[in-house]
């Protein structure tokens, strides 16, 4: 949703144009599931890391299962294959280095508010103007979800 908002916002009245040029949706579409993909790999290494520090679960492993289901089901969907590999290689890599006791506090979304910046269809010049504001943008809306994750979870209690 937010790279619809920004895509919207930076074309103005013309927006309904460049949403019928088969290109400019391609790139969207590419641009879609890079940031989808990016968006998964930060929310689950948020939630597990919450989970762990906050409600003491200890199957961090799980994790790792829960994110290539999704992964896996949206491949189905109908993901692309470059976002799919990407997803998977910067997941793996990461995996092993997650301080699981802080990652959920400490910039835990900064990877894909990045993503968003970085695959927007927008030319670079423009891009580098608004960068602070679209990175500034993802987190907020980040912090919205953080917050409902939390309430949802403090019904539980330790798990």
């Amino acid at each position: 949703m937010t790279l619809y908002g920004y895509l919207k916002t930076r074309m103005g009245a013309k927006h309904v144009i460049m949403f019928e040029n088969k290109d400019f949706l391609n790139s969207i579409n590419i641009a879609k599931w890079h940031i989808y993909a990016a968006s998964l790999i930060d929310s689950t290494f948020f939630c597990f890391s919450f989970l762990y520090k906050e409600k003491k679960i200890e199957k961090i492993e799980d994790a790792n299962k829960v994110f290539f289901e999704i992964l896996n089901t949206e491949k189905a969907n109908g993901m692309i294959s470059e976002a799919y590999e990407s997803a998977t290689k910067e997941f793996n890599t990461r995996y092993p280095k997650i301080d699981w006791s802080n990652y959920y506090s400490s910039k835990p979304f900064e990877y894909s508010c990045n993503e968003l910046y970085n695959w927007s269809p927008i030319a670079d010049e423009l891009k580098k103007l608004d960068k602070k504001i679209v990175i500034n943008s993802m987190f907020l809306k980040w912090n919205n979800v953080q917050n409902e994750f939390k309430r949802l979870t403090n019904k539980f209690g330790n798990i």
